[in-house]
């Protein structure tokens, strides 16, 4: 048996994963909506395997990432998400995840993916093999950013030239939450954990380049 926490934000999915885990004899310890109260809650129940969504109603799987990371906490997590961009497989594997399920799967493969880290290795389907292999190996001349809208894309270069939420929302007549909003599905969707990466990002798809006020 083991111990297992959930991350999704829809309550459906979380009962629905939950009763396939107690079957197969693992134990549940926790879950949430949250990322915020997952990590939290990982350092408090030390779970040994981590099931985690990458949209989790406005904000991101990867938060979570980065704050594993930052807190120094070991936990073996799997990504079980409907996210099939090669980009975001290749991050999460970057960040730390070791393993990476489609939510289309069947059961018997998350099943499978909880055995084989627990072995300590990597958990990638044939499905997701290749997409990680098409975003470590993609042309750079692929731009992440086209699929922005003008207003997503007018806040991506505000934030990497270092504008705060205060002062982005005063130039776009939008309170700071709603910027903050902004910011967390515009680094989902580009699968960046953090402004840095989205600087990074940006910079080798030159973005503030064509798009710089």
């Amino acid at each position: 048996m083991s111990r297992l926490y959930l991350v999704d934000d829809h309550l459906m999915v979380r009962e629905g994963l939950r009763a396939v885990l107690q079957i197969a004899g693992h134990e549940v310890v926790g879950e949430t909506a949250d990322p915020t109260v997952a990590v939290a809650d990982i350092q408090r129940l030390m779970p040994e395997v981590l099931l985690l969504d990458l949209s989790l109603g406005g904000r991101s799987g990867f938060e979570v990432l980065a704050d594993l990371q930052r807190r120094a906490l070991s936990v073996r997590t799997v990504m079980l998400t409907m996210s099939a961009q090669p980009q975001h497989v290749a991050e999460s594997l970057r960040m730390g995840a070791a393993g990476y399920v489609l939510k289309g799967a069947p059961s018997s493969e998350v099943l499978r993916a909880i055995e084989v880290v627990l072995q300590g290795r990597r958990y990638l389907g044939q499905e997701v093999a290749d997409l990680a292999v098409q975003a470590l190996t993609a042309d750079t001349d692929v731009d992440p950013f086209a699929a922005l809208s003008p207003r997503e894309r007018q806040i991506v270069v505000m934030v990497v030239t270092g504008l705060s939420s205060a002062a982005i929302g005063r130039e776009l007549h939008l309170s700071p939450k709603t910027v903050d909003t902004y910011r967390s599905r515009l680094m989902g969707k580009l699968g960046t954990a953090n402004v840095t990466a989205l600087v990074r990002l940006a910079m080798r798809h030159q973005l503030l380049g064509t798009d710089a006020p």
